[in-house]
């Protein structure tokens, strides 16, 4: 099945860059989207990017303009994808356990619902 494995997380200063990266393996097709998600303690998780298999990205308001999502050009067949994220201008309102997630269902449209997640990366932002 499909394995996420997230990576890059850790601590920098409020206006600080770090870039965040997803391993994903097992693929028999193509993910139709993969995205990042965040999570704070004590409070719902909430998107934060995504990137359809045609290429589109959606950001969420509060990190457009300061996140990038990308993926490398991978072969179709190819059972691995990898996804990044870029963040930069990061305040400590950014800190949270980042997960990666993607999906490999149809739905109706891609990035409406993720079905596979990894275990997470934290990051922590200080002021």
């Amino acid at each position: 099945g499909v394995r996420l494995v997230e990576s890059g997380g850790g601590s920098v200063q409020a206006g600080g860059s770090l870039t965040l990266s997803c391993e994903g393996t097992g693929y028999s097709i193509t993910p139709y989207c993969m995205g990042w998600f965040r999570q704070v303690p004590g409070r719902e998780r909430e998107g934060v990017a995504a990137l359809s298999a045609e290429g589109k990205s959606t950001y969420a308001d509060f990190v457009k303009g300061r996140f990038t999502i990308s993926t490398p050009v991978a072969s179709v067949m190819s059972a691995n994808h990898t996804l990044y994220l870029h963040m930069t201008h990061l305040t400590p309102e950014d800190s949270a356990t980042y997960y990666c997630g993607s999906q490999s269902s149809w739905t109706g449209s891609p990035c409406n619902r993720l079905d596979a997640w990894g275990q997470g990366t934290s990051i922590t932002v200080s002021s």
